[in-house]
This record gives C-alpha cells, structure tokens and sequence, in this order.
C-alpha cells in the first residue's frame, strides 16, 4: 500500500502527461524527411573531424578556408579542461584524439603559442607525449613522415591471399576491421608520404626522436604470452617481408582491390562508414590514381556528405544511421498514437520496405552460405553489410503496425528479416552485430589491435533485440529453439547484481533495458528471479533528480559495473522501459523518472543531451545519437500513459 500511495504522490498529472506527448510528437515528427525517413546527426570524438582535415592536406587539396575555420572552431569547443581532447562529453583525457586534434588545429593555421594549443601540448608531454598514440594515428603520422614506418605493426598485404583455416583470415575479423584493413594494407606494402603542401608535423609533441620509436607497448587487454608470440611474429615479419616475391606482392594487392571494388558502395562508401573510405582515397592515390579515376572521386564525395556543417561549425560524421534512426522513430510514434504520429510512422515504414537486402551475399554469408539475404544495413545503403539490429528492430516495427493498424504490405519483409535473423544466430545461442561465429578472440593480441575490437562476438544487448523480435512474432522458449537457445545465452550473462551488458548503448542501462524487453516478450515471468534482480538493481541506481545516467568508464577492463553519471534524457528512457517491462509500472521510481522527462523537456517538446550514450567501440569510441533524445523519451511517456491506461499493465511488444 505504501508503494501504491508513494505512486500516487509521484505520478503526473494526466493531463500534464498528455501535453508532454503532444508537444514530443510534434517535435519528432518535425524531423522527418520529405520521403518519409529520419535521419539525425551522429557524432562521434574529434578524431574523424581532425582526420578529414589531414586527409585533404595529405592530398594537397585546394584548401577550403571557411570550412577549415568551422571545423577548427569545433575542435577549439570541444577541448576538455585537461588541455587536451576526450572520447566522450566532459570524458578523460585522451592520447590519440588530442594528437590528431592539435595536429589538424596546427594544419589549419593555429599558432603553436596560442593558449590552447600550449595547454594541449602540455597535458600531452604531461602523460609522456604522442609516443603513447595508438596503431591508427601511428599510421596516420607514418604516412606524414612524422614517425618511421617501424612505429607501426607490420600488415602484409598477402594476408589477403592466406586460406580460411589460416589463424588470420579476414573472415575472421569484425566486417568494421576487415573494411578498414584491406585498403590500409596496400597503403603499408607501398608506404606512401602525405603531400603535406604546408609542410605542416608535429614533433613537438614528442619527448624523443619521433623516428626512432618503436612499435606499441601491449596494450591492457592483451595477454603477455599471446602478445609476445605475435611481437615475435611480428619481428620476423619486419625482416623477411622486402624479401617477398613482387610477383606474390602485385597479386595480393590485385586481391585487395578487386575486394574493394566488389564493395565500393557508390557514394555510400565500402563499408559506408568513414575510416575504409578515407584509406581507400589515399589508396588509389598511392596507386597513381588522379582525383578524377571514377572509384577514387566517388568515394571522395561519399566523405564529403558525412559532413555536418553549420553556421560557426562543422564537423564529420564517422556514418549516417537513416534505418536505425526511422525504425526507431516509427516505433515511439507508434507508441504515442494519433491522427498524426501513425501516418507519419506509416510513411517511415514504407520508406525502410525497399531498403531491406535481399540479393546481395555480403560477408556473413561465408559462414552462413545456405542463409538466403534478407536484412537491413544500418545506413542508406551497404548491402554487404546488414546488421541484426536493425533488422530485428525494422520487423518489430512493421509487424506492430500491421498488428495494431491493419496495414498491409509489410508480410514479405517480415518473413525474409525473420528467416535471416534465424540463420544468423551463434553457436552459443546469441547473436553477434554483423557476423557469426566470430570468435577468434586470440586475434584481439596482435600489434595492430590495441584498441581490441578486431572482433564482432555475440553480444547480450543484440541477443536480446533478436528475442524480442521472434518473441513478437509468436515464438517462445517452448516452440522455438532459437528463442530458448538465446534466452539461456541471457541467463548465463546477467552480472551478480542483475544488470546486462550493452555493447552498442551505453552500458548496463542499455543492456539491461534490451534484456528486460526480450524476456518479457519471450513469456519469461515477472516473478522469474532473473527479472527482479534486474528490476531492482535498476531503481538502486536511479539518479536523485529522478533520472538515470550512466559514464562510459563503465566499459573498463577491470570490471566495476555500472558507473554514476549525470541523468540523461535517453538513459532515463531506457530504464523507464525496462522496468515497464518487468511489470513494474506502478513502481515509485517510474513516477519520479517520468516526472524528471516531463520537468526536462524544452520549448520544442523534446530534450537537450550533451553526453554521449551510445557505443562505437568499448573504451575507444563513442557516439552520440542527436536523435536519441527526441524519439526514447517520448517511446517512454507514451508507454507509461498507455498502461496506466489499461489493467494488464503488461508490455505487449518486444520493444
């Protein structure tokens, strides 16, 4: 009873509700394209922004001044008060994106004395300066002269001629690493110099010789006996790699560029994510190849339409998310309901129907041959590369509003996204992002993956979305191998004090947002010990403010569980949902967090988020969604309202 009176003393007005999902509908709905899709700005740490900067000096393009001046201007913003440049909003300090910042600041006419770019260079030598950046911004300053090319982990380019049954094979590696390594392999066989007009370096941010150091110490994540056989692996490499046949050499760079060419993706780029298309740029150029050699140009102009730019301020985007963005959007309209949120919903839906692959093999299908296409990329286009969640998300789209509005049209897709995501499922009963089976985790230790995310292994937050998907669409645990194979993957994942793992979202919020959704479409009890450890975990971690917020710290190695942070509109979302899901709608901490949306709301109807909630790669790259406060707090709201509104009080969808 108290709970039930604790309730009621923090639950808002309905009317005051309503008014709050009006005013967010209208303000979502306000983004949505003139076909039908959303797509919102996606930004990432300084590095892509500084990168797109060097990589126009490294070709000697003419130089663009207004846009340097914008881009610098974002670079300046988004210093920390460390002197340098963190990964995240308000993060730590962080060696490899102040470098490259203070690098593209130096490129574009920033004076060396000037206060901020002291104080960068100071927080750099403080943590004893660039030797300390990683393989990627190694490669980077090797290609500009400012480090030797014995500074960065050999990559022979025969490593695209080995046999699958190899230790290394490209198939074994995250279709993000595959992408990004093949054109950066040909750059390391022919060992190319930056035009660099300017002649702009760095060694200032250097404490020794910047030509004389070596490769990478090991890296936290690495193991010392693995670490050491690929160190020494890596040292044979270095002597007898010049002593390769050029025969053997022309042929593995041959086999490069025809998988390359295969997956150029028009505009949209291999990969259609920024780091492939800017290796590829400067591998053609290393070949010879004028700006105006047709795959060179078009994947140049790909780059250029990952821009942000603005009145003051530019930026570079590392992709676009078109089909995460429109399925989720549809999915909170569909939520909140209405003469106006359901058409436009409609209309994003119908936008995603051709959008699904269905004749395209990509890379998965190596390991899944006899799987027939049927998926979403998560961009506009990148048929090689569809991902489950998006594809999980899209049907659950479609299938609530066939299910709830009698729309027709969606059966095929569902069906075709339905038998993918079925034929994509790991061994351990999860699901990984774009791959299956990818496993290999001794790959993580060699030299080049000091970052450790080489690989694409199943994952609980993605594992979840699959669930929740084929939960949907009728499966249980009894009836559906699949279901049950994958609910037992979440059963060995939940941490001791009841939180999950999100890869993809920041962190155990996201995850255990993801799992609670999947479990309580799958017919997993309320009661089930599982769910109230989850449930009860997430009210002990809610903010004072009513809201919940979660730092990125949370990803370190030595495993501490969820982290404090400041409420974000999204995090909050998210938690609201999942104890929705749980059944536990009428719990106090739901009220306050629903409270905390409402009293955070702005004039457009939607929410300010400065931080950064979601996840590129675990302690190394982070994202924020510009959409993510717009779509989750409304999808949360309308999810309150609507089972208050009813006696079940049970979530009838996987989302």
């Amino acid at each position: 009873m108290d709970s039930v009176n604790a309730t009621s003393r923090e639950a808002p007005q309905s009317g005051v509700l309503e008014s709050s999902i009006a005013s967010a509908t209208q303000g979502v709905i306000g983004f949505q394209q003139a076909d039908g899709h959303w797509v919102f700005e996606l930004e990432a740490d300084c590095t892509i922004p500084a990168e797109y900067v060097l990589l126009r000096h490294y070709l000697a393009e003419p130089v663009d001044a207004v846009l340097e001046a914008k881009i610098a201007n974002y670079l300046r913003r988004i210093q920390g008060a460390h002197g340098g440049w963190p990964l995240v909003h308000d993060g730590e300090f962080d060696m490899s994106a102040s470098v490259k910042a203070y690098f593209a600041l130096k490129m574009i006419g920033d004076p060396v004395d000037a206060p901020h770019m002291v104080r960068a260079r100071e927080a750099i030598h403080a943590r004893g300066g660039a030797i300390n950046s990683n393989v990627f911004t190694r490669f980077l300053l090797a290609m500009y002269g400012v480090v030797t090319w014995r500074a960065v982990p050999v990559l022979p380019i025969e490593i695209v001629l080995l046999p699958f049954w190899s230790p290394f094979h490209l198939n074994k590696i995250s279709y993000w690493a595959r992408t990004t390594m093949v054109p950066l392999m040909v750059l390391a066989a022919l060992k190319p110099r930056a035009k660099n007009p300017k002649g702009v370096g760095i060694d200032e941010l250097f404490l020794q010789d910047p030509r004389g150091i070596g490769t990478t110490a090991r890296a936290p994540h690495q193991s010392r006996a693995w670490f050491a056989l690929f160190s020494t692996l890596d040292a044979i490499l270095r002597v007898v790699e010049p002593l390769f046949p050029k025969s053997l050499r022309q042929r593995a760079i041959d086999a490069a560029l025809a998988f390359t060419e295969e997956r150029l993706n028009g505009e949209d780029g291999m990969g259609a994510i920024y780091p492939p298309m800017a290796n590829i740029v400067m591998m053609y150029d290393a070949l010879g190849k004028d700006e105006n050699y047709p795959p060179r140009a078009t994947t140049r102009r790909g780059i250029d339409k990952l821009l942000v730019i603005k009145d003051d301020e530019a930026y570079c985007q590392p992709c676009v998310s078109p089909v995460w963005d429109t399925t989720l959007t549809a999915h909170a309209l569909l939520e909140a309901g209405g003469d106006k949120a359901v058409p436009a919903a409609r209309q994003g839906l119908d936008w995603l129907i051709p959008k699904q692959e269905l004749e395209v093999k990509g890379d998965w299908a190596v390991k899944r041959p006899d799987v027939r296409p049927g998926g979403w990329a998560f961009q506009y286009n990148n048929a090689h590369y569809p991902d489950l969640d998006d594809t999980a998300v899209v049907v659950m789209s479609m299938d609530r509003m066939r299910r709830e509005h009698g729309v027709a049209g969606y059966d095929a897709a569902i069906a075709r996204g339905r038998e993918w995501i079925e034929g994509m499922q790991s061994d351990d009963g999860g699901w990984a992002a774009f791959d299956v089976n990818n496993l290999e985790y001794y790959l993580n230790n060699i030299p080049f993956s000091d970052h450790g995310a080489l690989l694409d292994p199943p994952t609980e937050d993605v594992t979840a979305r699959c669930i929740s998907m084929l939960a949907q669409l009728g499966e249980t645990e009894k009836t559906s191998k699949h279901v049950a194979d994958g609910v037992a993957y979440l059963r060995k994942t939940q941490h001791p004090e009841g939180s999950w793992y999100g890869r993809w979202g920041m962190n155990f919020i996201y995850g255990t947002w993801s799992v609670l959704c999947a479990l309580n479409m799958a017919g997993v009890r309320h009661d089930d010990p599982m769910m109230r450890k989850a449930a009860g975990w997430l009210a002990s971690i809610q903010n004072q403010d009513g809201g919940w917020g979660e730092d990125a710290v949370s990803y370190r190695l030595d495993y501490r569980g969820w982290e404090a942070a400041p409420s974000t509109a999204s995090q909050t979302a998210w938690a609201l949902l999942a104890l929705m899901a749980a059944g536990e709608v009428d719990h106090p901490a739901v009220a306050r967090g629903v409270k905390y949306l409402i009293a955070t709301q702005n004039k457009k109807g939607l929410w300010d988020e400065q931080r950064y909630t979601a996840t590129g790669f675990p302690r190394v790259f982070y994202l924020r969604y510009h959409g993510y406060p717009k779509f989750f707090p409304l999808w949360a709201l309308a999810r309150y309202r609507n089972l208050r509104n009813t006696n079940s009080r049970v979530v009838g969808v996987g989302m």
